[in-house]
């Protein structure tokens, strides 16, 4: 078994397992407040730009907006609800038009997860429901700092739905996690479809 905290090239492999919240209008103040506490629901370590050079071998950069900019994303380590550190990260996609969102995706990459020997069930599906439980919690405390759209939980969740899609419904049937504010109140639809 391997280090999954470290940032070999091996790392970044695989896809991302992911907690994509759709944080809401454009605004550099609100996009801070969710990424100030994802990082600090996650108790990431460390803020990094770099993917190729090792935590201990680079600079610390701000856990800010500007780096994610600057950078395309920013990086650290966590600790699992299992025990394993990981290497870990979160990007941004601004929208652009007449009503443009901003969405913040914090992830784990499954090479990271692989080299900790973390199991995660797959080939299809690749399902830990450990992994939803945790992210779902992330997605909570940072629901008391930003009320956001919807977040969504799982491998690749980015851009697979939005909260004008849910209308304000969780599905029935879910391949994947759901945050989604109802009435003021966040629900969490964890996955429940294997197929």
């Amino acid at each position: 078994m391997g280090d999954g905290g470290n940032f070999s090239e091996s790392t970044w492999h695989g896809g991302f397992y992911e907690l994509a919240i759709e944080v809401g209008p454009r605004d550099d103040a609100r996009l801070q407040r969710a990424l100030t506490a994802v990082w600090s629901a996650a108790d990431v370590q460390g803020c990094y730009g770099d993917t190729r050079r090792a935590p201990g071998q680079q600079e610390s950069v701000g856990c800010t907006v500007e780096s994610l900019t600057e950078f395309g994303h920013v990086l650290g380590q966590v600790r699992l609800p299992t025990g394993q550190i990981v290497a870990c990260g979160c990007m941004t996609i601004r929208e652009e038009g007449d009503d443009p969102v901003d969405w913040l995706d914090f992830y784990l990459p499954i090479g990271a997860l692989d080299e900790a020997g973390f199991d995660i069930e797959r080939p299809q599906s690749y399902r830990s429901p450990v992994l939803d439980d945790w992210l779902a919690a992330i997605g909570t405390a940072v629901f008391r700092a930003v009320d956001f759209h919807a977040a969504f939980i799982g491998f690749e969740t980015s851009g697979c739905s939005d909260a004008a899609t849910l209308g304000g419904e969780l599905p029935e049937s879910r391949r994947i996690g759901y945050l989604l504010p109802v009435a003021g109140e966040l629900r969490y639809g964890p996955a429940n479809d294997g197929s």
